[in-house]
């Protein structure tokens, strides 16, 4: 009797953790998500015959709701960010269900905008509540292991799409409207089961940008523009160069999160141990070796080894883009505790800014040369790996960077 009451009481407490609360948003998210980016590219290029500057205005469509996502800050007025969180979940699940019925250029950007909305504003909460919630001291390990089930919910999606695609081949609307249905089911079954949570600092309603985090906006734009470039054009690299189908990209994505699993967690465990600093100055020298590789394998470099290059880069960026919670903890050492929700909505839209021209800016540049873009991106990369040592090794308010370390944490 003594053995099950431990056992009896363990559900109810997963259910009263945060941590445990904050993995299955993230868990929900990627699924959603993930099983978007997994048919994206194929179904453009296939069903609506998309070309580079095709995919490049899509991308930029989608990016919109991120360059939005200080409005965010007026939905924090009169509603939590656990709420938002949710209705964000349902939205994004509804978006990707209704994705395979409109086969146009003009349809994708409908239902693309409807999932990005969704994505973004649910990317805006998340991180407010990650901060406020996650405890300082365990904020980098906490955060790896909620990148690892942000992999595993994209492990899930991608192995389903590749063994569904080659067992049954399916229609691009079936796939996404199962996606879709199942993200939102699951969002309400989360929705009934957790409690409400709330960080212990209230937190300042107004719109806040501060001088002394002038180093994190700094950081959070060049992680987008880098981002962008990859997101938009490293996967259809993959997909136009080398010939990859859906099930032969799903299989890759598959690998990615497969190793994101695990690795997460101990990214997470690694940032702990070795600091923001550097860790975030790793993950740009990881980025500038990946878009330079993706250069030259565009190029034909590598022979006929350029499709499994190719494959690889992307592996490879996939995993170390889980250091970008490298930034978050540093902002949560820097920031005074009420300045997390409002500053994560401006920060969300400040690591949009590029990505809302960039794509289809870049999609014209595709047409001439892809390598052009992937250079590009090995030179914003090198800008941040720059900034990067600006970060100190022990971040704390009134020492914000390495070149004021004497203002005080009061200072603006």
């Amino acid at each position: 009797m003594t053995d099950e009451a431990p056992t009896a009481r363990r559900p109810h407490a997963l259910l009263h953790s945060p941590a445990v609360f904050l993995m299955a948003l993230a868990f929900l998210n990627w699924l959603g998500f993930a099983s978007w980016s997994a048919l994206i590219n194929n179904f453009a290029k296939e069903a609506a015959g998309f070309n580079g500057q095709d995919i490049g205005i899509l991308q930029s469509v989608r990016e919109i709701p991120g360059f939005l996502a200080f409005t965010a800050i007026v939905l924090f007025w009169f509603m939590r960010e656990q709420l938002l969180a949710y209705v964000s979940l349902v939205a994004l699940g509804v978006g990707v269900a209704i994705t395979g019925y409109y086969p146009t250029l003009g349809g994708l950007l409908l239902t693309t905008t409807i999932m990005s909305l969704g994505f973004h504003y649910y990317e805006t909460a998340q991180q407010s509540l990650q901060l406020q919630l996650l405890p300082k001291a365990e904020a980098p390990r906490l955060l790896g292991r909620i990148a690892g089930a942000s992999a595993m919910a994209q492990l899930l999606a991608f192995g389903s799409i590749a063994v569904i695609w080659r067992v049954f081949q399916p229609t691009y609307v079936s796939v996404f409207l199962a996606a879709g249905l199942l993200t939102v089911a699951l969002t309400l079954l989360v929705w009934l089961a957790f409690p409400r949570f709330q960080g212990v600092v209230p937190q300042n309603k107004g719109f806040v940008l501060r001088r002394r985090y002038w180093l994190y906006y700094a950081l959070t734009f060049m992680s987008g523009a880098r981002r962008q470039i990859f997101m938009a054009f490293g996967g259809f690299l993959l997909v136009e160069r080398f010939g990859y189908d859906v099930s032969a990209t799903a299989t890759l994505l598959l690998a990615t999160y497969g190793i994101n699993t695990f690795m997460g967690p101990m990214l997470g465990n690694l940032v702990g141990r070795f600091g923001e600093r550097a860790t975030i100055q790793l993950e740009n020298v990881s980025l500038i070796a990946v878009f330079v590789g993706y250069a030259l394998a565009s190029q034909g470099h590598f022979a006929g080894w350029g499709v499994y290059v190719a494959g690889a880069l992307f592996i490879v960026d996939g995993v170390f883009f889980t250091l970008t919670l490298a930034q978050r903890t540093y902002f949560q050492k820097i920031a005074d505790p009420a300045d997390i929700a409002p500053t994560s909505a401006v920060a969300f839209t400040i690591n949009h800014i590029a990505a809302v021209f960039l794509p289809v800016t870049f999609g014209l540049l595709w047409i001439r040369d892809p390598a052009i873009v992937f250079y590009i991106g090995a030179a914003v990369a090198t800008v941040s790996l720059s900034l990067a040592f600006l970060v100190p090794r022990h971040p704390v308010p009134g020492q914000e960077t390495t070149l004021a370390p004497a203002v005080p944490a009061a200072a603006e």
